[in-house]
């Protein structure tokens, strides 16, 4: 599997890394931490964009990838986590592109 970390990845990170890798066994992972980008306290694991290619998403609509992504975390979305982007992708379509960049915070108070 290929995968990224963070040299200082969080508790919250490895979680989310370790359910997204138990439930997808997936040939790519990457976990990222936006929460520097909002306005939330320093060391806060709040935002999160992941990146999971997987065999198990073959077949189905964007819907039902992120369903099952949002499935898997349900108990980090329900607690710790605020926002989380999501770009999954069946193994037979992912020829390593990027996402695009996420968008500026646009404010709000800190969570």
């Amino acid at each position: 599997m290929a995968s990224t970390t963070g040299a200082s990845e969080g508790p919250v990170s490895m979680i989310i890394r370790e359910k997204l890798t138990q439930a997808f066994h997936p040939s790519h992972l990457e976990v990222v931490c936006e929460s520097h980008m909002h306005n939330v306290p320093k060391g806060s694991e709040k935002h999160f964009k992941v990146s999971v290619v997987s065999d198990k998403f073959e077949g189905l609509p964007l819907i039902k990838r992120h369903r099952l992504v949002n499935e898997a975390l349900a108990e980090e979305l329900a607690g710790p986590v605020h926002a989380l982007r999501i770009d999954a992708y069946p193994t037979s379509q992912y020829t390593g592109q990027k996402s695009a960049p996420s968008p500026a915070c646009r404010g709000g108070g800190a969570l």
